[in-house]
Parts: structure tokens; C-alpha cells; sequence
């Protein structure tokens, strides 16, 4: 070819592409969360915002027979395209069902819809997350996240990704070994509560090829956060220090003692000529991987870590001082749990340094809300802060919340002397893909001006989560959940969602599955079960209704959960009266509806311990490595730590699951060894000598130790509503 003809071609491909308009980064989202339909049907257009910059906001109007959408940022443009996709399209995009097709006739609002919020900060996630939900993630699972992060209007997540590849490279550079560096680092599934200064090396030692993948992940991560406009929070430098450095660099720390049994890293003295050197090197290897960050994450003592003989005024002015010097225009990130912020730690900083997560807002915040039993009379005093919805603890099974108090709380904050520095909203739960009402309710908030009604705003919900006009049926029964389990009263005893005691380390008169949270319910068992009956009378409307089909068996499991924690009271009973026939049925009726309940979950994946355990397995590259990621997955679910964490530090079943493979093969087991020892006793059979107490510690580890890729956790989907139709009569029958 000519040269001048081919440098004339290049000059008009280059022309032609220059006069295109730029491809916003929330067009490629919209592609990816309606499987490509949406091109050139939805419209995206970013304007600033004229009148006040510190608002966001989005307009949704029709245009030329197609959907436009308006607004100041990519966030904001993503925001409003899940709100019509919510309340225009009637589509719900959920974890569940993270991406849906749009129909082939566009729905187009009828009007200007506009939404704007002066809370520009909306934050999302806890450390703990990062174990109980994601801890095996590969950038598949995670490119779906971000996207629902964006449609939330989410703008700072906390992000700890690859966080030990920071730690790896800080302490090669000061002396330390490969393997004394994996005798710190925890194993993939305790991240969080080593990176929170609770705990050393449990659950490794990684591979190199854990360090290689994790960092190749975060920086895809944070590469597409950004570019969504969304600002990664990153785990910042307080004080954490191995415990042997003393000995082996000469450092002068403090012992912050035990977390749960374990004994936690040391803390770095502030008083020490190298916390300035050291904290500057953490930042230093922090920036050379994923770059600088505006926010970074810090919570020095976390849960109970021992204060003793440190200058907390010094301590929380030389970490401020060292993120400065990082980035003088960073913040400082901080979570408002227990006893934490310090005041005599944070008061000596300036305000708009400091945002601190009030964590617990929707049961015990510390905002200024005097019916807390964690109350604070000045909030946080001049510090900015985020209204947060906790909701789940140890990734456990349940349907639950506490919608009104999450609305109310939030605008009577807003209306308080305290509300002056409240900055936004934040989701810090501890495990996610549940409950996503829960979820939706909070994000909505700092949208809606105005105070509103939860049960208002319920039906709108619902007929974007269904896609359809609402059966009255199935308004029934959410309206028999709103009451009950989503309504939870503020002060319960307990963390979370009402336990289920078929997770449970047998007994009698139980009161719950793990150490610190309950199982009484203070609804009727009635409540739940209506609303699963309700659901299944109309069930076969909704066929193929993916959201449908996973609220139904989250439902009608509630419903036998609940059944079951009733039913165990009257094994209790019986028992004690050494009514052995009824023990006999009681106890039989109980192991049938652990299986039945196994049988329900195993229609969908999410409620599948298989799923847990393929995503642990598929990330290692050897069967070593597979191994070592199957028995953490494993052993965080159900023993957590060694038998003195697990036992006397309480940490059994914290994590428990009520999961499909996990229900039949361990929990059912627990309990079968147990009724059969006791109904022996009933019947006079021990002999002269009792029985060994069961040793449940063993029968947990021996299950977290065997390969189970083969076994019956190894589920077959089956048909959701006639499984659901089938186990819920035989739970029905069994009263």
C-alpha cells in the first residue's frame, strides 16, 4: 500500500475517533448488569451540578423514545440507572441475581424522576466480610460486586485485598525471613482478624503463589473501582507489629494480651524511635502496589486490646501524623465498636481528619441516641461520622433487621445536635449475600429527603424485586416478616439474626448456637410459618422468578428454623420429666427436619456449603494449596481456631452456617450421637458406668480436616417450589 494513502487512512480513522463521544465508564456497567441490552437504549449524560457542587444527584427522564439518565459523576449515573431499573423496569438486581436482561419494550418514565443526596459519603463493608463472605473470591465474583457497590451509590468500601503482599514486602525490607513472615500472616480465611490486630498466623503458612494472585487481584480491584469513581479505603499503619520483633530488631512494644485465646501482635510504642520509620516504609510498600488512598482504615485495641501503659493521646497522634505524611489530605477511618475511638485517643485530633463508623447504628449506636446501652452524650464531639447498619454477624443464616429503627434512627440523627457532622451512611456487616431488603432500605436513605415509611416503601420494593404486580398473597406475607423477623426490638439479647439451634453443639434448654448470640424468639413461631404458606400458595405464579424462587427457600427455611427451636424446648421437657417415648418421637422429628431443611437449601447454590468449599478449592494451584484453602474455608465455619479458641475462647460455630451438605453431614451427626446417647439413658441402657462425655471438638475438626469434594455436600439442584412444597408439609405434619 501507498504510504501516503495509509498515512491518509490513519489521519481519518484518528479524526473520525476524536469527534466520537467519550464512552462514559458506566456504560460498559449498564452492559454488564443487563447482559448487553442496554446499549443504546439507556443514555447516560454527566452535568455538574449547577446549583450546589456538594450535592450528588441523578434525573431519569425519557428521550426520543429512549431512557436518559443524568448526573454529576459516574456514581451518580449508576445510582440512577438502579433506580430505574428498580422503580421504573421492575427489575431488582440482587447477589442473588446480579445481572438481568431488559425487556424488549423499554419502559420509560413518565416524567422527570430526580433524586439528589447532600451525604456525599457512603461507605461499605468490615474486615470481617472479607473472611466470612469473600475470602476466596477470584475477580469474576468481585467485577459483580463492584457493580452492585456502583448501582448503591457506594463511594468508599473498605478494601484489604492483598494487604498481606504490603506486610510481606515491609517486613523482607527490615530483616525478616520467608517463613518467620508466614509464621505472622494468618491463612486466606482469618485475614480479618489479623489485619485487626487479633490474632498471628493462624490458618497458614501461605504459598508464594497466595502472595502472587491476591496482589494481581487487588490491583484489578482497585484499578476498577477508580475508574467508577469510587475511592478504595485501605488499611492504614496503627501500631501492629510481629510479636518477635523486640527480640529480633530491638523494638520497644507493648503486649496487648489475648483476643479469644490467641495472643495478638505486639503494638509498636509510640514512644519508639522507629514507628515513624516503620509506618513510613508500610505506606511506602502500600503505594508502590495499589497506590495512595484517601482513606485509610485504623482501630487500634480493637476488642478489648489491652491500653496499659500507652499514651493514647500520643499513640492516636502519631498515627495521624504518619498517614499525613503519607497523604497530607488523607482521612483517617475508624470504627465506633465497644469502648472504641478512645476519646483520650481522637480528641486531640483536628476535626476533618477523623470519619468514624458508628458501626452498631441500628442497634447500638453511639451517635447521641440516649436509649443505647452505648451511648455516648457527644457522639463523637467534632469528628465527622457515618450512620451504619451492622445486621449480620459471623456470615450466619436468618432473615432479619430492624427496619423502622433503621429509618427513624437514621432522620432522628440527621435532626440532632450530634447530626451537625454526620456525613452519610455505611453497610459494615460482618457476612453479605443475605437479606438484601435490608441492604436496598439502607442505600435508599440518603436519597430520600424526607422521612418515609418503611412499610410504604416495602410494596415499591417488592414489585422491582418480583418484576410484577404483586399477588396480595405474597404483600401478606412480607407484611407478617415486617413485624416479626424485620423487626427485631433494639435492645434483644444477642448479635444478629435469631439463631437456629439446628446449628447447634447439642444440649437442652438452649438459648443459643454461638457464644454470643440467641436463639429465643420473641415473635410466634406462627409468623414465620404464615408468610411461607403464603408464599407457597402462589408459588407457581412466580416460576422461574429467580428472586422469587430464592426468597421462598430463605422463607420457608426460616419457618423450619424456627420450628426446630420450638420443637428442641419440648425435647428439653421431655427429657427432664424422663418421658422416654415422647423423647424418642421428639428427637426423631428433629433429625428428620435437619435433613428435610439440607434437602430444602440444596435447590439453590447460595445456601450450599459446596459452594463455599469449590470457591476455596478453585483458587489453589496444587493439591497442597487446595488443601490448605479447603481446611480454612472449613475450619473458619465451624471449629474457627485450635480447641482453646474454639472451646474456651468461645469461638465454636460463630461462623455456623444452616447450609445444605454442612446441615446433614456435621450438624445432623452432633445431634444424632447426642439423642442416642441420652434416649440410652432414658431406656437404662448406660450400665454401671456413664458414657464419655461427646467430644463435639473432635467430631467439628475431623469434618474441617477430610477432603469433602466427594461427599454429599457435593449437592444436586432439584426442583425449588415442589422441594419447598414437600419439606414444608413434612415440618407442618411432624406438630
Amino acid at each position: 500500500m501507498n504510504i501516503r494513502i495509509l498515512i491518509t487512512l490513519l489521519f481519518g480513522v484518528t479524526l473520525f475517533c476524536s469527534c466520537q463521544p467519550k464512552q462514559l465508564p458506566v456504560n460498559s456497567l449498564a452492559e454488564r448488569v443487563t447482559e448487553g441490552t442496554s446499549k443504546d437504549r439507556i443514555l447516560f449524560r454527566m452535568t455538574p451540578e449547577k446549583d450546589d457542587v456538594s450535592k450528588d444527584y441523578f434525573e431519569i427522564t425519557a428521550e426520543d423514545g429512549k431512557v436518559l439518565i443524568v448526573g454529576n459523576s459516574d456514581l451518580s449515573l449508576a445510582t440512577g440507572l438502579n433506580w430505574y431499573l428498580k422503580y421504573v423496569a421492575g427489575i431488582h438486581l440482587s447477589w442473588n441475581n446480579p445481572s438481568q436482561k431488559l425487556p424488549e419494550v423499554l419502559p420509560l418514565p413518565t416524567g422527570k424522576i430526580r433524586q439528589e443526596t447532600a451525604m456525599q459519603n457512603r461507605y461499605y463493608l468490615n474486615y470481617c466480610t472479607y473472611s466470612y463472605s469473600m475470602a476466596f473470591w477470584d475477580w469474576e465474583r468481585w467485577e459483580k460486586e463492584i457493580d452492585w457497590m456502583a448501582l448503591h451509590g457506594i463511594n468508599m468500601p473498605l478494601s484489604i485485598t492483598g494487604m498481606e503482599v504490603v506486610w510481606y514486602n515491609l517486613l523482607k525490607r527490615v530483616g525478616y525471613t520467608t517463613e518467620e513472615i508466614n509464621e505472622f500472616i494468618s491463612g486466606p480465611a482469618f485475614m480479618a482478624w489479623w489485619q485487626m490486630n487479633n490474632l498471628e498466623g493462624w490458618g497458614g503458612p501461605n504459598p508464594d503463589s497466595w502472595y502472587q494472585q491476591q496482589e494481581a487481584l487487588q490491583k484489578k480491584i482497585v484499578s476498577r473501582m477508580r475508574e467508577l469513581g469510587i475511592e478504595p479505603v485501605f488499611p492504614g499503619y496503627a501500631g501492629m507489629v510481629p510479636r518477635n520483633i523486640g527480640e529480633k530488631l530491638g523494638y520497644q512494644i507493648a503486649d496487648p494480651g489475648t483476643w479469644c485465646g490467641f495472643p495478638r501482635p505486639a503494638f509498636l510504642s509510640s514512644e519508639d524511635e522507629h514507628f515513624d520509620s516503620f509506618a513510613a516504609m508500610y505506606y511506602e510498600e502500600l503505594e508502590k502496589l495499589y497506590g495512595k488512598a484517601k482513606y485509610y482504615s485504623m482501630d487500634p485495641f480493637h476488642e478489648g486490646g489491652n491500653t496499659e501503659g500507652v499514651d493514647l493521646a500520643k499513640a492516636g497522634t502519631s498515627i495521624m501524623k504518619a498517614m499525613k505524611k503519607a497523604n497530607p489530605e488523607a482521612v483517617w477511618v475508624i470504627q465506633a465498636w465497644q469502648v472504641n475511638p478512645r476519646p483520650a485517643m481522637i480528641d486531640v485530633l483536628n476535626a476533618g481528619d477523623m470519619l468514624v463508623l458508628d458501626l452498631y447504628s441500628e442497634k447500638r449506636p453511639q451517635w447521641g441516641d440516649s436509649d443505647s446501652m452505648w451511648y455516648r452524650e457527644k457522639g463523637f464531639g467534632k469528628h465527622d461520622w457515618l450512620y451504619c447498619m451492622l445486621l449480620n454477624f459471623g456470615g450466619n443464616v436468618g432473615l432479619h433487621g430492624r427496619m423502622n429503627q433503621l429509618v427513624n434512627g437514621y432522620y432522628d440523627a440527621c435532626t440532632h445536635a450530634n447530626g451537625k457532622t454526620l456525613r452519610g451512611v455505611g453497610a459494615t456487616p460482618e457476612g453479605i449475600e443475605n437479606n438484601p431488603v435490608m441492604f436496598e432500605l439502607l442505600y435508599e436513605l440518603p436519597w430520600r429527603a424526607e422521612r418515609f415509611s418503611p412499610d410504604t416503601w416495602l410494596r415499591g420494593y417488592l414489585k422491582a424485586r418480583y418484576g410484577s404486580e404483586l399477588s396480595p398473597e405474597v404483600m401478606e406475607a412480607w407484611r407478617a416478616l415486617e413485624h416479626t423477623v424485620y423487626n427485631a426490638p433494639k435492645n434483644s439479647p444477642g448479635e444478629g439474626t435469631l439463631e437456629s439451634l439446628l446449628c447447634a453443639r447439642p444440649g437442652f434448654h438452649l438459648d443459643r448456637t454461638s457464644t454470643w448470640g440467641y436463639s429465643k424468639l420473641f415473635y410466634s413461631p406462627d409468623s414465620t410459618s404464615k408468610a411461607a404458606d403464603l408464599m407457597l400458595s402462589v408459588a407457581e405464579q412466580y416460576k422461574g422468578n429467580n428472586n422469587f424462587e430464592y426468597d421462598l427457600v430463605d422463607i420457608v427455611r426460616q419457618s423450619n428454623a424456627d420450628k426446630g427451636n420450638a420443637l428442641l424446648d419440648e425435647i428439653s421437657q421431655s427429657y427432664d420429666r424422663k418421658d422416654k417415648e415422647n423423647f424418642r418421637k421428639q428427637t426423631q422429628q428433629f433429625l428428620e427436619l435437619i435433613l428435610s431443611q439440607d434437602s430444602l437449601l440444596s435447590t439453590r447454590k447460595e445456601f450450599s456449603v459446596s459452594s463455599w468449599l469449590t470457591a476455596a478449592r478453585s483458587l489453589g494451584n496444587t493439591d497442597a494449596e487446595k488443601k490448605l484453602y479447603e481446611w480454612n474455608a472449613s475450619a473458619l465455619i465451624t471449629v474457627w481456631g485450635d480447641s482453646i479458641a474454639s472451646n474456651q475462647g468461645g469461638l465454636h460455630d460463630y461462623s455456623h452456617r444452616e447450609w445444605s451438605g454442612l446441615l446433614k453431614d456435621l450438624y445432623y451427626l452432633r445431634w444424632k450421637t447426642f439423642f442416642e446417647q441420652k434416649q440410652r439413658e432414658l431406656d437404662g441402657k448406660l450400665g454401671e458406668s456413664a458414657e464419655e462425655p461427646i467430644n463435639f471438638y473432635g467430631m467439628e475438626k475431623a469434618w474441617a480436616e477430610k477432603n469433602k469434594t466427594a461427599d454429599s455436600s457435593d449437592h444436586k439442584l432439584q426442583n425449588v417450589i415442589e422441594t419447598a412444597k414437600s419439606v414444608y408439609r413434612t415440618a407442618i405434619e411432624a406438630k
